[in-house]
Formats: C-alpha cells, sequence, structure tokens
C-alpha cells in the first residue's frame, strides 16, 4: 500500500493460482478539491488515500451495471471457475481470450487451498507443454507446413475466441495462464454471506449506490472475515490501514477493518468517490483493483469504452487481475443472485 511515502504494492487476486504482478513505484500526490484531477495514479481501497473525507459526491452514482457482449467469455470464465471447476482442478487457458481452454485436469492426491510440491510441478509441466504445442503451431502456420491432427484440434480450440486464428495464434504461447477452481471457497462464502447480505444492501442503498455492491466480498475474499494479503490488505472487504482511515467511519482512531459493517461503510464511502471521478460502473468497480488515478489515465488514453480499455490498455500494472476485476464482479452477481441454477 501506497501511504504519503512511496511503496511498491503487489496487486490482489484471490481467485488466481497465480500471483499478480506488483504495482511500479509512483509518486505521490495530493488531492485538492479546487484540483479534482490531482488523482494517484494507483488509488484503490488497497491502497492510502490521498482524498480527504469530504470528497465530493457524483451526482449519479446509481447507475447501472452494463454488460457488454464482448465481456461474456470472461464472465462465463469466471463462473466455471467459481463454482464449476473445483480446487483439485486446474485449467489452462489463454490469458487475453478466456473462451480458449486447452485442458482442464485433476491434480492427484489430496489437493489443499496451498499446492504440495509435486502438484505445484506437475502444473508448472503442463503449462510447458502447452507453451511448447502453441509455439510448434505457430511456426507450422507461418512456414505454411502440413498439420497433423493434434495441431488441428488446437487449432479448433483457438477458434473457439471467434478471432482470426492468426490474431489469436500469434503470441499465444506466452499468454498461456492456469487457474484452479474454487468452487469449495465460494460456496463457503455464499453460506457466510447470507449473514451480512442485507446489511450491507442497506449501507449501498443509503449511499444511494446500486445494492449488487453487496457481492464484491465474493471477489475479494469469499467473504472471509479475516482474511490479510501480502500487501497488507485486511478484512471481508480488503482494506489497507491507510485507505481505512480515509473512508471507514473512525478510521484514523481505531482499526475496524476487521469489522464487515464498517468496511462496508467504507467501500460505499470509496465507490461514490470513483464513481463520481469515472463516471460508469465498469470503470469504478475496476478501479478497486486498478485505482482511480490508474483508471482515470485508461479512459484519458483510450476513451470512455470499457471494452476498448479491457482490450488495448497497456498501462502500468493494468494486467490480468485488473483486466478481469469486472467480470469477476459480474460472475459473482450472477451466482449470488440465483445460487440454485449454479450449484446443482
Amino acid at each position: 500500500m501506497r501511504i504519503w511515502l512511496l511503496l511498491t504494492l503487489a496487486l490482489l487476486n484471490a481467485c488466481s493460482s497465480n500471483p499478480p504482478s506488483p504495482e511500479p513505484p509512483v509518486t505521490p500526490q495530493v488531492y485538492h478539491p479546487a484540483y479534482p484531477n490531482k488523482i494517484p495514479p494507483h488509488y484503490s481501497p488497497r491502497l492510502h488515500s490521498v482524498v480527504p473525507k469530504n470528497y465530493p459526491k457524483g451526482s449519479m452514482r446509481s447507475g447501472t451495471f452494463q454488460r457488454p457482449a464482448a465481456l461474456e467469455p470472461a464472465v462465463e470464465f469466471w463462473r466455471k471457475t467459481y463454482i464449476a471447476w473445483y480446487r483439485s482442478q486446474v485449467a489452462f487457458h489463454d490469458d487475453r481470450y478466456l473462451n480458449v481452454i486447452y485442458e482442464v485436469i485433476a491434480l492427484p492426491g489430496i489437493v489443499d487451498e496451498s499446492l504440495t510440491t509435486e502438484q505445484k510441478e506437475i502444473v508448472k509441466s503442463r503449462r510447458e507443454f502447452w507453451k511448447g504445442q502453441l509455439a510448434q503451431l505457430e511456426y507450422k502456420v507461418r512456414t505454411n507446413s502440413p498439420l497433423n491432427s493434434n495441431d488441428r484440434q488446437l487449432v479448433a480450440k483457438l477458434q473457439t475466441s471467434g478471432k482470426q486464428l492468426n490474431t489469436v495464434l500469434m503470441g499465444a504461447d506466452s499468454r498461456v495462464r492456469s487457474q484452479r477452481g474454487t468452487r469449495e471457497r465460494f460456496v463457503k462464502g455464499l453460506e457466510i454471506s447470507r449473514s451480512y447480505d442485507r446489511q450491507f444492501r442497506k449501507i449501498f442503498h443509503d449511499a444511494g449506490l446500486p445494492e449488487d455492491l453487496a457481492v464484491l466480498p465474493h471477489v475479494e475474499s469469499s467473504f472471509q472475515p479475516d482474511a490479510k494479503s501480502s500487501a497488507g490488505a485486511v478484512g471481508m472487504w480488503q482494506f489497507t490501514k491507510a485507505a481505512a482511515k480515509t473512508f471507514m467511519p473512525g478510521g484514523d482512531k481505531i482499526d475496524r477493518r476487521l469489522d464487515p459493517i464498517a468496511s462496508a461503510t467504507g467501500v460505499a464511502r470509496y465507490l461514490s468517490f470513483a464513481y463520481s471521478k469515472l463516471g460508469d460502473w465498469p470503470s469504478a468497480i475496476t478501479s478497486y483493483n486498478h485505482g482511480v488515478g490508474g483508471m482515470k489515465r485508461a479512459q484519458n488514453q483510450v476513451g470512455r469504452d470499457f471494452v476498448s480499455i479491457v482490450d488495448t490498455y497497456d498501462g502500468p500494472a493494468f494486467g490480468f487481475a485488473s483486466r478481469n476485476y469486472y467480470a469477476q464482479f459480474l460472475a459473482a452477481r450472477d451466482i449470488a443472485s440465483n445460487p440454485m441454477q449454479y450449484l446443482r
């Protein structure tokens, strides 16, 4: 987390077995109401806020959760991660075109939250296997060499992206990623969430925000009240201590990050501010991972179209976790709104 001094953070991706890349050092900036564009480059509840408690509120904070068709493959991928795949299963996939899934394997032995050395080696080996297969296929296609039956099967997998083969094949070997399933963790989170859902929804409703923001802890911590990250984020909503000082009630006097209700109030304050600066929910929700300043820079560089940001923005630290954060939220919202449909 950034306090007023410069720190390096790791972006948190609660649902991925691969840790996200650390955020680069950033020069801190001071926000002042007279200069509303002076937003820190990477700003989120996980990072230190330099925004005063009397932050300006937006007038259209209760907008809708846009759902572009182009995001559906990513949403479906995260629904599978949350519900279809168990923690003993690992999917190997393209990290840009999430409907391109090369295989799903079951790890041997007892599989806990943390993998054994042997299990990690199996995952690494299969990842390297698919990298090699894709590099070989790209060479064959580029040189017009004949394809065998395995090559043609791999081509069929790549074509599920809906893109031209040359487009998705180029550099595909560098985009191979592994993702463990989280069904057990997500189901437990659904059970815990029943105790908080009504209170969380009231907090967001009273703040003039969409009530379905109450499902965000599924993405952050699977509703684990005592969750802790290596970056110093704590609690169900994954606040850092300095961010809590700005947004959580009484946060400047006592650490209440393990209090889910106080944290939810802080999240409502943060998201109200984020929406007022970014103007839409896809960007505001993504800022919870990437920061208000980071998303503002993305909008300035690419434009306001969120799909274009996801597809083309290459700003600092805007990696897999940030690109997928909104899709993860939509997937969690789908399941939480109708769990019986997905838990069959």
